[in-house]
């Protein structure tokens, strides 16, 4: 799942880390809301193809005269004839990709269940043999945009499964329906016109320009915007094949990355120890301290390890005082430019370590804790606000106000003021 727009969404799931999320506005390469993050290994609408629902002889004929004005729009947009004839001449309004525009997921999954599929033994040792096999085009990408190795092959995991689901909509298809019926219109128009650029260029051909539902295409999902912007020709047939070539592939997503200001030679951060007492008000993005800064605190590295040299880093715990921390740099956040979402960084942070053969996480996460719903978290916001704890608008979405409000709760009630939203938490709030 890189214009803020590598990616895509359902299939994807929405997932509230205490102390980790960014602002619910921000969007990355694939489109996607930053409360979202993909289900590892599918980009989204990976497993949904194109369907063959009835559709409407009113809708057909509202779809075609919207798509004769776009035609328009874009052959002075200077598109020429025959890209609009390849593009446009079959196109098709597909119903299913309106609902997977505005369905609205209702159950959430908790940052380690997120995290076990995302990082899993088998996608280890298959992004191991990635390594291993494509060596040449994936070091070649890394010396030459200054990303490391385990990072492309990380992202090229999470975001496709490496290239084994990366989609089967048309581009085409998809973006003239968001277009014309989806929640973000204008997004989608600008998206097709990209899209359609790339046509005329000879990058691609309108039956192999496939990808997810929102648009995002190929093996780490770029919209078509974000492809115009970053895509590379590495293997020198004059095309940016993000579909077959590997070493454009690999290319493209190190650009972006590195157009996105990765720091050569910069880790994206470490596990950390909190000491007993830390102020978790603290773990929020937009904190940042050096680390020694962090160091003078109590912060500690795992396994004896030495905090990582970083001049803006961040403390973040996504089940609050009950699980493993987490110290994350500038680089941390250009993963985050490619999906905005804590939960999807960290996964790529993680699985990169252990594809260059380091060993998993030392804290445990509190796998008793069960997941909030949307509706739960709406609930609780609720609850804060009648309490006195302001949290703004309920819309089931945690973020630094909600996680704000539960520390304050928490405070009253004597507890470790983490912001980590609980059933237990929601319960007591319901009964007082």
């Amino acid at each position: 799942m890189i214009r803020r727009l590598p990616v895509s969404l359902l299939l994807t799931l929405l997932m509230p880390l205490a102390g980790c999320q960014v602002s619910a506005s921000t969007t990355d390469i694939a489109g996607r809301d930053a409360t979202l993050a993909p289900e590892a290994g599918q980009a989204t609408g990976a497993a949904d193809h194109e369907a063959g629902e009835p559709v409407a002889r009113s809708v057909r004929q509202d779809f075609a005269a919207w798509v004769a004005d776009f035609r328009r729009q874009a052959l002075g947009e200077g598109i020429n004839a025959v890209t609009l004839a390849a593009a446009f001449d079959d196109v098709r309004y597909l119903p299913r990709i309106i609902e997977l525009d505005r369905a609205q997921p209702e159950f959430t999954r908790q940052v380690w269940d997120y995290l076990d599929t995302a990082v899993s033994a088998a996608r280890v040792e298959q992004g191991r043999a990635q390594l291993a096999e494509h060596q040449a085009s994936i070091q070649a990408a890394s010396r030459r945009y200054g990303v490391p190795a385990e990072i492309l092959v990380a992202i090229w995991g999470i975001e496709s499964n490496y290239g084994s689901n990366f989609g089967n909509f048309s581009t085409i298809d998809a973006l003239a329906t968001l277009g014309y019926d989806g929640r973000r219109p204008d997004f989608a128009r600008s998206e097709l016109l990209a899209a359609l650029r790339i046509l005329q260029r000879g990058d691609i051909d309108r039956e192999h320009m496939r990808g997810s539902w929102a648009g995002a295409m190929g093996h780490t999902q770029f919209l078509p915007s974000s492809f115009e912007d970053h895509a590379r020709d590495a293997d020198g047939d004059g095309r940016r094949d993000i579909w077959g070539s590997i070493a454009d592939v690999m290319a493209s997503t190190a650009n972006y990355l590195a157009d996105a200001g990765w720091r050569q030679g910069e880790p994206w951060g470490s596990e950390v120890r909190l000491p007993e007492g830390f102020d978790y008000a603290q773990t929020e993005l937009d904190v940042r301290r050096s680390s020694q800064a962090w160091l003078e605190q109590g912060v500690r590295g795992v396994r004896g390890a030495q905090l990582p040299a970083l001049d803006q880093a961040s403390v973040i715990a996504p089940a609050g005082a009950h699980g493993p921390a987490f110290l994350v740099g500038h680089n941390f956040r250009v993963i985050m430019r490619y999906n905005a979402s804590t939960s999807y960084a960290l996964a790529v942070a993680l699985l990169s370590e252990r594809l260059a053969g380091e060993p998993g996480l030392v804290g445990d996460w509190p796998r008793q804790e069960p997941a909030l719903s949307r509706s739960q978290v709406k609930r609780l916001q609720q609850l804060l606000n009648a309490h006195g704890f302001d949290v703004g608008a309920p819309d089931g979405v945690i973020g630094p106000n909600t996680r704000r409000g539960l520390r304050e709760y928490q405070r009253s009630l004597g507890q470790t003021p983490d912001g980590f939203a609980t059933v237990e938490l929601l319960e007591r709030l319901a009964a007082d």
